[in-house]
């Protein structure tokens, strides 16, 4: 058997029509003298919401309570209406939404507002009701139609609120961009300081002493933005997207951004004064060049502060690559197995400044090794193994071999597991 239709009988299409428009027609003559006592009620309650006027001068609150029960009346009149509720009238109840959100507020006093209205309209309505004699069920679904209206003012008002957040998020996104390019430009025109204390005042940034820049690598096109907090200053425009971070010697400060940019990778410059900014971002662009080459940790954020070896030394390469030439040319003869061990020995040998026991434990060969090798390293460079400004190149070209993973090292680098950069034991 197919399912019958339950049709629901209204109780308002049943009131005579010469009562439904005797109704209206009394509700739309009380409805300027209805809203005024609303918007009296509502100020009563609300004593800090400010008075808005329109063009005429006349409140704008109060133009759109009388309006909207005018919809709603106009609505209960219509004798062809399909059961559908009232259109909500657009406009004023955004309006209202949008200066919410633009002063900072909530929309629950909104809210609490517009029950307020429906509660002193339902008594209005009822009392007419009374006078009309409209039959109880019908004036019940009134009340129903009511709070039905009203989830369509709170809607548009949501709207508005939505709008004055996007609009003022969009805001502060240009002027935050507008204060990053000014941070970080290289040469400042006019007066670099007022003009900062100028652009940080109108996003309610207080102007730190110190700053830390960091440049970022995007895990994905679609990935979210990372949660550092309204302190730091985030611009995800850029290819490699960009934060300033303020006083990042703070306690906890590193710990904090290393959980909201848990997932990210990157690299964040070292501590400098605030008008120093973009040589910090100079040491983060550095770091991140070496972490595409895998010669700094990849796929996590690292602090520059933490690598100042590998900065330092792998950053000026046509430099080295031109100094270790010249130190290390006695070597080139040697075959590559043979002189990267010699090579290793006097690393070892510099850095240790010890004897051969030392040197063996640092490298885990036998004593006997080092010391046919550092004779043979003695043979090579003669008595410029004891000048301090040769041993000072030659130290400082190994190092930066090492860093990048032509030499073994002692002390394992945990974003080289394997291939290059394992550490050799020969």
């Amino acid at each position: 058997m197919p399912a019958r239709t339950v049709i629901t009988r209204s109780a308002w299409h049943e009131v005579p029509p010469p009562k439904v428009h005797r109704f209206a027609a009394i509700a739309m003559a009380e409805a300027p003298a209805l809203a005024e006592e609303i918007l009296h009620e509502i100020r009563t309650e609300y004593p800090h919401l400010p008075v808005v006027l329109d063009e005429n001068g006349e409140p704008m609150a109060l133009v759109g309570i009388r309006r909207a029960i005018e919809v709603f009346v106009q609505h209960l009149a219509d004798s062809d209406h399909t059961g559908r509720g009232p259109t909500v009238p657009p406009g004023v109840f955004q309006d209202f939404g949008r200066g919410e959100g633009y002063n900072g507020r909530s929309l629950d006093s909104l809210q609490a507002i517009y029950r307020m209205g429906v509660r002193l309209a339902w008594r209005r309505f009822a009392d007419i009701g009374q006078r009309v004699d409209i039959p109880p069920p019908a004036m019940y679904e009134l009340v129903d139609a009511g709070y039905e209206y009203l989830d369509g003012l709170v809607d548009q008002s949501v709207r508005g609120y939505a709008e004055a957040a996007a609009r003022q998020a969009g805001e502060r996104l240009r002027l935050q961009r507008r204060l990053l390019e000014l941070l970080l430009a290289d040469r400042h025109h006019g007066d670099p300081a007022e003009a900062l204390v100028e652009r940080a005042a109108r996003i309610g940034w207080p102007l730190p002493d110190k700053v830390a820049v960091g440049v970022l690598l995007r895990p994905a096109r679609e990935a979210l933005a990372p949660a550092v907090g309204q302190g730091v200053l985030l611009d995800l425009e850029y290819e490699q997207p960009r934060m300033v971070v303020p006083e990042p010697d703070a306690a906890g400060r590193q710990e904090l951004l290393q959980r909201a940019l848990s997932g990210w990778a990157g690299a964040i410059g070292p501590p400098v004064a605030l008008a120093d900014a973009a040589k910090s971002l100079r040491w983060a662009e550095a770091a991140v060049r070496l972490m595409e080459r895998g010669l700094l940790p990849a796929g996590e954020v690292v602090f520059c502060t933490e690598h100042t070896e590998a900065l330092v030394l792998l950053q000026p390469e046509e430099l080295l690559d031109d100094l270790a030439a010249r130190c290390l040319a006695p070597l080139a003869h040697c075959g590559p197995t043979h002189g990267r061990r010699l090579a290793e020995t006097l690393l070892a040998w510099l850095e240790t400044r010890g004897g051969a026991p030392e040197v063996a434990a640092r490298l885990g060969v036998h004593p006997q090794t080092v010391r046919y090798r550092l004779r043979q390293i003695r043979e090579l460079w003669g008595a410029e193994i004891d000048d301090p400004d040769r041993r000072f190149e030659l130290e400082l070209v190994l190092r930066a071999r090492r860093l990048r993973g032509d030499l073994g090292t002692t002390t394992a680098q945990p974003w080289r597991a394997g291939g290059r950069g394992r550490a050799r034991r020969e």
